[in-house]
């Protein structure tokens, strides 16, 4: 039996590494467990390398409208082997920064598969051989299989795709986001099975590259969770582009042949149609990591998937925490990590705030993107909220229309009463880095007064902040 730790991780994702370090920080001996690869889905195979897809999609798009600039580019085209192998090496350059994180904050890493025998007591088992299809090296002096005793273990197993009946994944014509990163070529037709972040970011990036994309999505609205308005919005603009989106409607029945789906497709009315596609990508969304951990003999509470929580992360169950994907929605890389050092710093006896989950953003990487925090209008009102929206569209503002970008739309909703800024919903240009504007504004409880005398830069695209804020007191002025 190893020496007692402070703290277990169990999974090394944004949630976990984060949480080790942060441990490590105050002074706490704490281990990691980790069965595939250090940075956890999101560093390997979610936020980090989509994004790296979306950017050469996001450079793609920009030669081929290169004309729009006043520019000329003859005989360009996409290598989709070069792309993914791109992504690829984006995602292995974050792992080895998180293994340098914790060599250098002295965190041990144990490889395996780790289960809970018991408040206080981890047994490791043997890493698998292979991950993803690839050898599964454990990293240089990574300790291995054995028991471990810690005063307290955090679970940080994360989340998978979700898989329908009938439907399931089988890595070759019906895929996951594993798969649908790394396209050996590019499909001529593609089915999206979902209209949330990750079912979008692959519709925008394969059409962006010339698939013919059709969205299927169960609900009214794509973007489920997005404000109406910005869903409409974003519609549009795919629509534009050449996607075709079907909203009320459900994939019923898939069949396969050997290059091909054919999916059977009902809508709200009744009516079924069948669609073809050399591909069918199902995003659906994700279950929490909860099989195999020793939680049922715990008696550690779950509900729908998810480990049962309390305000800075304890179970149930003395010693036992839970963060990220893991302990429930919204299931974000930015919550994980935030979660994880509020349970650590918790742990080490300080009184961390609690997580208001109210106040995270959500961010689409998608052209145009999406970003929002807070109550959307329908939602302010259901609540109870006496509303003033500002709208301020991106036509308005000198910098979009440099940048060739003049399709957006701001959208803020305040307390009448009160002037607060109850939340913020943005499509558009760049809006996944001017949301942090407005998260930070609800943080500090910044009344619409204070945002109307803030000075914005000019000219910038957060000038369209300051112009919705303008707005919805009837004080805009660039529209």
């Amino acid at each position: 039996m190893a020496a007692p730790y402070d703290v277990i991780i169990i999974g090394s994702g944004p949630g976990g590494y984060v949480a080790a370090i942060r441990a490590a920080q105050l002074g706490l001996k704490v281990a990691v467990v980790e069965k595939t690869h250090l940075g956890g889905i999101c560093l390997n195979w979610g936020c980090i390398p989509t994004k790296a897809l979306l950017r050469s999609a996001e450079v793609y798009h920009y030669m081929d409208h290169a004309k729009d600039y006043g520019l000329s580019v003859e005989k360009f085209s996409a290598d989709m082997s070069a792309i993914t192998k791109r992504s690829r090496g984006v995602a292995a350059q974050l792992n080895q920064g998180v293994t340098g994180l914790l060599k250098k904050n002295k965190v041990d890493v144990i490889w395996g598969v780790a289960e809970i025998a018991s408040p206080g007591k981890v047994v490791v088992k043997p890493a698998p051989e292979e991950a993803y299809g690839k050898p599964n090296p454990a990293p240089k002096n990574a300790l291995g299989a054995g028991e471990y005793e810690a005063k307290n273990i955090i679970i940080a197993t994360g989340a998978r795709p979700r898989a329908l009946p009938g439907i399931e994944p089988d890595k070759k014509l019906i895929l996951t986001y594993f798969e649908a990163m790394i396209p050996e070529t590019l499909p001529k037709t593609l089915l999206v099975m979902g209209s949330g972040a990750i079912g979008i970011e692959f519709a925008s990036f394969y059409r962006t590259m010339g698939s013919e994309v059709t969205v299927v999505e169960v609900l009214p609205q794509i973007l489920p969770v997005e404000d109406e308005e910005i869903a409409a919005h974003a519609r549009k603009r795919f629509e534009k582009q050449g996607i075709k989106i079907l909203t009320g409607a459900k994939v019923t029945k898939v069949v396969k042949a050997d290059y091909s789906v054919t999916a059977t497709i009902e809508t709200a009315d009744g009516k079924s149609q069948e669609i073809s596609a050399e591909k069918l990508i199902s995003a659906v969304g994700v279950v929490g990591n909860i099989e195999g951990l020793g939680l049922e003999k715990l008696g550690v509470k779950t509900d729908r998937g998810c480990v049962v929580i309390d305000g800075v992360g304890k179970t149930n169950v003395p010693g036992i925490w839970a963060i990220g994907d893991v302990a429930g929605p919204p299931m974000l890389a930015h919550k994980a990590e935030h979660e994880g050092v509020i349970a650590v710093e918790a742990i080490a006896g300080l009184h961390p705030h609690f997580m208001d989950k109210a106040k995270i953003p959500g961010c689409t990487y998608c052209n145009p993107q999406i970003a929002s925090v807070g109550l959307t209008e329908k939602k302010a009102k259901e609540a109870g909220y006496d509303v003033r929206v500002g709208k301020f569209p991106f036509i308005g503002n000198g910098k979009a229309i440099a940048l060739g970008e003049p399709e957006g739309l701001v959208k803020t909703v305040f307390d009448k009463k009160t002037g607060q800024l109850l939340g913020a919903h943005l499509v558009g240009a760049e809006v996944t880095e001017l949301i942090q504007g407005f998260v930070i504004s609800m943080n500090l409880e910044t009344t619409e007064q204070e945002l109307i005398n803030t000075v914005f830069p000019h000219p910038t695209l957060s000038e369209t902040m300051h112009e919705s804020v303008l707005s919805a007191y009837g004080r805009a002025i660039h529209i």
